[in-house]
């Protein structure tokens, strides 16, 4: 097999069923075998009754798989082990994916120069943002609503893609692991970057990612996103998820590095956001700066508990007990 479309879903059965019909109508060459492996992550709704037609209606082109333990990250990783293709592109159940998606986002990768790739991803319908949010320029929150576009020149990756437009060699992850399980929307928890994490780990790697502008999806932007509320939300995980991904760092003299950093991004970065925040005239502006005060908020209250969660796994370590699975692992908690 050479690709695997890997399509982690939770209750979203209408959605899902026009990511499906999108992606069905996929063009590769007949050379190329492919397959849609649909993981459903303990869904209450039709999801299983739509994905099953899906499989009746191509049989052998398309996969139902459930993983009942919550959190896409658990969904992704299982559908990583479960997948036949030497190649894995990836794609939400809230997209549509134009019909030559599937055959750019992978087209790099086949030759093994690139280690993986991204795609732009577009909104499906025309946005009319408030106006205190800002879509482009330096104050853009377009990522904050996953949308991607770095214009349309095919180039290399400085950048993680995201993840609902990329796609890896499937070797990439029995190197470097699967996706954190300790990030990604879970019930109860949008806690994300779980995509941006990975990237940035197969960068560090030392591996290339490439951005294919002709790759599209069109994503689904919905009203509650394009509120105060939402984004503020969405900047303090961002903040937590952040301190996670920097993990536990050694003490000085016994005392934890967050208690150092604190301060530190008090003493000039917070406080500078603080004041373009509440003194400038410009809406979108004093928006993006009240996000950044935010990130640094969670960031500032996540920090004492990865250093409590490092200080827990280097004890248990010391007295030769079962140590705490590390976040970065493949199949982690």
């Amino acid at each position: 097999m050479d690709i695997t479309v890997i399509l982690c879903t939770y209750n979203r059965c209408q959605s899902l069923s026009k990511a499906l019909e999108s992606v069905a109508a996929s063009k590769l060459p007949d050379s190329i075998e492919w397959e849609v492996l649909i993981v459903d992550n303990n869904s209450k709704d039709q999801t299983k009754q739509v994905a099953e037609g899906f499989c009746r209606l191509h049989p052998g082109r398309f996969r139902y798989w459930f993983e009942a333990k919550p959190g896409k990250s658990n969904a992704l990783n299982t559908g990583i082990g479960e997948a036949r293709g030497t190649i894995l592109a990836f794609m939400d159940d809230d997209v549509l994916v134009a019909p030559t998606w599937l055959r750019n986002i992978t087209a790099p990768l086949i030759s093994g120069e690139w280690a993986g790739a991204g795609g732009r991803i577009c909104a499906q319908e025309v946005v009319a943002p408030p106006p205190w949010l800002a879509l482009e320029g330096p104050c853009s929150l377009a990522p904050m609503l996953a949308l991607f576009d770095l214009g349309d020149q095919a180039i290399e990756l400085k950048t993680p893609p995201f993840g609902t437009n990329m796609a890896f060699r499937k070797t990439i992850f029995g190197k470097l692991g699967g996706f954190r399980t300790d990030m990604g929307p879970s019930p109860g928890s949008e806690l994300r970057n779980e995509d941006m994490e990975f990237g940035r780990r197969v960068m560090a790697a030392g591996e290339r990612l490439w951005y294919e502008p002709s790759a599209v999806v069109y994503h689904a932007i919905p009203e509650n996103r394009l509120t105060r509320r939402y984004l503020l939300r969405f900047w303090y995980d961002h903040g937590r998820a952040m301190a996670r991904e920097r993990g536990y760092r050694p003490s000085v003299y016994g005392i934890p590095r967050w208690c150092f950093s604190i301060p530190i991004m008090l003493a000039r970065p917070f406080l500078i956001n603080v004041q373009v925040w509440l003194k400038t005239k410009d809406p979108k502006t004093r928006f993006f700066n009240k996000g950044v005060v935010w990130m640094m908020m969670g960031e500032m209250v996540e920090m004492p508990r990865v250093w409590w969660t490092g200080i827990k796994r280097i004890v248990a370590a010391n007295l030769g007990q079962a140590q705490p699975s590390a976040p970065n692992v493949k199949g982690s908690d």
